[in-house]
């Protein structure tokens, strides 16, 4: 009897610490997520998009399939390439930050000069009308272009989250990068479905309601949402520039450059006299405008270089 008892003893201790370790786990990937939230807001900015135009029915099986190539991008592509990283060449991931940091300047910029009228976008291009084809194909074409935008961004969530996570042995960095990946794939898809069917909701509620407050709040969500989608790209666009501009001074610090990022700590430090708000607001503005100013540096190289390689390369990703 006293054997069984220490077993259940022992159990019991194995047990604890594991769920201790899921908790540290847990706990780690939602602080190492939120280091990634500007990628993450501007994931969920842009996915809906690849969803416009097409009948309501094919909208969550698209996102579904979206979502599955998220996944895999996550967990089979970049984790182990993360993981590999950080053991045999961590001096790169600074490097692979700044180049993220870079992007995410570069895709906000563009967008800032669409806006003002300035150029006409990566995704814009002389023979594109043409390209469209058959609704099968063109499902087709979306979701692997979509795919293909998400590694970038997945590349960029897992690669902060990386650098955020404590060092420690690399079952715990694993399950961690793992963590962070299914929650932020969920989050960011789930979102995505809930705004994409928020209209035809709306329009049920307002065309099937039996209560006046259920219809009326049917025409509310339907009135609502495209300044919603709106509002979230602005936000998604200043996340991007804020975090991009934050990654390339830090990734400069990281490198043996500390006066940048020293210099933005002091002005927030000076002009927050004490506010933790004003401060960070401050530093985020400063960033931000740094971001801003940097992808306009990057948009030609982007535009004219680089994506016409990557169209070639990869025509799919159109």
């Amino acid at each position: 009897m006293s054997g069984l008892l220490a077993l259940l003893d022992d159990v019991a201790g194995i047990a604890k610490v594991a769920a201790a370790s899921v908790d540290d786990v847990i706990g780690q990937a939602a602080k190492a997520g939120s280091k990634a939230a500007g990628a993450v807001i501007d994931d969920a900015a842009v996915t809906p998009k690849y969803v416009q135009g097409f009948a309501a029915e094919r909208e969550l099986p698209i996102i579904w399939r979206i979502a599955k190539g998220s996944f895999k991008n996550k967990l089979l592509y970049l984790l182990p390439v993360g993981l590999l990283l950080a053991s045999f060449a961590p001096w790169a991931i600074p490097i692979l930050l700044m180049l993220g940091g870079a992007y995410l300047c570069f895709e906000g910029a563009e967008k800032v000069a669409h806006v003002l009228g300035w150029g006409h976008g990566h995704e814009d291009y002389e023979g594109k009308a043409d390209t469209i084809e058959d609704p099968a194909h063109l499902e087709e074409q979306k979701a692997q272009g979509a795919i293909k935008t998400d590694f970038i961004l997945s590349a960029e969530i897992m690669t902060i989250s990386l650098a955020a996570i404590p060092e420690s042995n690399i079952w715990m960095e694993a399950a961690t990068l793992a963590a962070v990946a299914i929650m932020i794939t969920v989050a960011v898809y789930g979102s995505v479905a809930i705004i994409v069917k928020a209209d035809d909701v709306g329009m049920a509620m307002a065309a099937n309601g039996r209560l006046s407050p259920t219809r009326a709040l049917g025409r509310g969500i339907v009135k609502v949402m495209p300044g919603f989608l709106k509002l979230l790209t602005i936000i998604g666009t200043a996340a991007m520039l804020w975090v991009g501009g934050s990654i390339i001074l830090h990734g400069l610090a990281e490198t043996g450059w500390h006066w940048p990022e020293d210099v933005v700590y002091g002005i927030g430090k000076a002009v927050g006299n004490g506010s933790g708000f004003v401060e960070w607001a401050t530093k985020a503005t400063i960033d931000g405008i740094l971001g801003l100013a940097l992808g306009f540096v990057l948009i030609p190289l982007g535009e004219r270089v680089i994506t016409p390689v990557w169209r070639a390369v990869a025509p799919k990703a159109v």
